[in-house]
């Protein structure tokens, strides 16, 4: 792959560089992209990277990280620190993580400190209630919820912040692959939530690292 195919001044334009999907491209062509990336000494970041050429990416790159159950591979591995974390990533259950890690390391990739809370769901209220306090001290919230999606409508009811829902393709039967939740949270009752698309945890990211980034907060 050229160079001119990759986005290289989007950094000047948007303030974060362009992202690489890798479901649909071959090993070949992942290797020329990340080797671009490597001669300018720059970081890139690619999702939905499948195994087998997240291992061939690794053999050619030394020291690059792959993380398999987000199935996101970076250059160069990213270390943020927690305590300074603007946004906090909140799953309603254990399912949803993999779609919440991937918003999680795509923010450590952007240089934003984030913090998860996992299986805080509807179906168990009483595990949220008891964070309440510690959500609070966030900016920005990114809600990943799948079968009915109920809790970003919750938490829009409770807490004061942005609110970035990601519907997941969790659940059985009528949950349609993530589109139940997906419709709840389009329409839901708690004014002003964001929704980005089902199993999108790196959109998520991007719309809280938008908000973060015209805010001076980051």
């Amino acid at each position: 792959m050229k160079q001119h195919y990759l986005d290289l001044e989007r950094s000047k334009r948007l303030g974060f560089p362009e992202v690489v999907y890798g479901a649909g491209k071959s090993i070949e062509t992942l290797i020329s992209i990340v080797t671009v990336y490597q001669k300018k000494n720059e970081n890139v970041l690619i999702t939905r990277l499948q195994a087998n050429k997240a291992s061939a990416l690794s053999e050619q790159f030394t020291g690059s990280y792959y993380h398999a159950e987000s199935s996101l591979f970076m250059l160069y591995p990213c270390k943020i620190n927690k305590d300074m974390a603007s946004v906090c990533i909140i799953t309603a259950g254990s399912s949803d993580i993999p779609v919440a890690n991937e918003a999680y390391h795509t923010l450590q990739f952007l240089g934003i400190a984030a913090n998860r809370i996992n299986d805080i769901g509807v179906a168990g209220i009483h595990r949220l209630m008891s964070k309440a306090g510690e959500i609070q001290n966030y900016q920005v919230l990114i809600v990943v919820a799948g079968f009915e999606g109920a809790l970003p409508s919750v938490m829009g009811g409770m807490f004061s912040q942005p609110i970035i829902a990601v519907p997941t393709s969790t659940g059985y039967g009528v949950a349609r692959n993530g589109e139940t939740a997906l419709f709840a949270m389009l329409s839901s009752c708690a004014n002003g939530i964001s929704v980005v698309n089902i199993d999108n945890g790196y959109g998520a990211a991007l719309a809280a690292f938008r908000i973060l980034q015209h805010a001076h907060q980051y």
